[in-house]
């Protein structure tokens, strides 16, 4: 494709600093040739998983339809969700399949399930990447000026998980996302992209929005009063509220409370996370996120790999890469008790 038509879409690897020095003399071209290639098998998988575990949870909870297996159903339901937000950010970076069209339908599909327009998100997202912590990062917002304190940001994530911060998160996933906090200004970020994307994200929206309103009312149609108070107990309260400080959290950690902003590898933070964690705030691999910010073409499934490579080779020597459990000091300190970079 011609590179002019391309102007406003591409996702540029983020080799700024000591990251340009090291990655581009320590990662040879075949070995990112081949983390780059994508594997149509392993994204269906991750789509299926993500679908199985989410059929799993509202089937049982709809036929037992008692508090007991309702809450910690919506629980799980709601990390789900979350992971269909993930592959919709895969899909984002055309990074689940090379067939363009088959991308976008699966994208939009997992997207819209989750109240995001990935068109749309495909747009910010590309910012975020492209001008990461500066002026037109539309993720400042969410993720800047930490650590703020425990009270601060428990106060916060209570907000979220009582649904308070909603409608300010499906803004953002519908291309509006909320005021710089370094220059004061709201941010527009279809007015810089290519007309191609700008177009997709506007008609996007209108599916997103069809879904959501109608979804319910089919609900009503089918089942009554009963199908319709399931459907929305089982999938828009999740959406509404376990969702929203998993999103928070994640971004947090991904970014916030770091030291150094002229490089991903200390403006991005990698988790170092077990079972537990990986289900909760990072599933399909989005825990590495250093290794994301250098090479956003590298697919979700190859990212561990990437990050064994890197390690191996030293790269990350003085990145930000934390267990969770560190992370978490650092995110939830006072703001004069914020541990030294390591």
């Amino acid at each position: 494709m011609d590179m002019r038509a391309r102007q406003g879409e591409e996702f540029r690897d983020d080799l700024r600093g000591a990251a340009a020095v090291n990655v581009r003399k320590l990662l040879p071209a075949e070995v990112l040739a081949e983390l780059t290639r994508l594997d149509p098998w392993r994204s269906t998988l991750a789509v299926a998983q993500t679908f199985a575990l989410i059929a799993v949870a509202v089937g049982v909870a709809w036929t037992h339809f008692t508090w007991w297996i309702v809450v910690p159903a919506v629980l799980l339901i709601g990390t789900q969700q979350h992971a269909l937000f993930v592959l919709a950010h895969d899909a984002a970076h055309y990074r689940l399949f090379e067939t363009r069209w088959l991308n976008n339908l699966v994208g939009r599909l997992v997207g819209t399930l989750g109240g995001v327009s990935m068109c749309s998100y495909r747009v910010i997202h590309r910012l975020h990447h492209n001008h990461l912590y500066g002026d037109v990062d539309p993720d400042i917002a969410l993720h800047g000026g930490y650590p703020r304190g425990k009270a601060y940001l428990l106060k916060k994530l209570a907000k979220d998980i009582a649904g308070l911060t909603a409608f300010k998160t499906f803004a953002y996933f519908f291309g509006n996302p909320a005021i710089n906090t370094q220059t004061q200004q709201a941010q527009r970020p279809l007015d810089d992209t290519s007309p191609a994307l700008r177009h997709a994200a506007r008609r996007d929206r209108w599916g997103v929005v069809a879904f959501h309103a109608g979804a319910p009312i089919v609900a009503f149609a089918l089942g009554g009063t009963d199908a319709l108070v399931r459907f929305l107990v089982l999938w828009t309260l999740p959406l509404a509220t376990v969702i929203q400080p998993i999103l928070r959290l994640r971004a947090i950690c991904e970014h916030g409370a770091v030291s150094d902003l002229s490089t991903p590898l200390t403006a991005a933070r990698t988790n170092l996370v077990g079972p537990l964690g990986r289900l909760v705030l990072f599933p399909h691999h989005v825990n590495y996120h250093v290794e994301h910010h250098l090479f956003p073409a590298v697919p979700h499934y190859k990212l561990p790999r990437l990050h064994e490579e890197l390690v191996r080779r030293g790269v990350l020597v003085r990145a930000e890469v934390r267990p969770l459990r560190e992370t978490f000091g650092r995110v939830f300190a006072e703001r004069s008790r914020v541990p030294s970079a390591a």
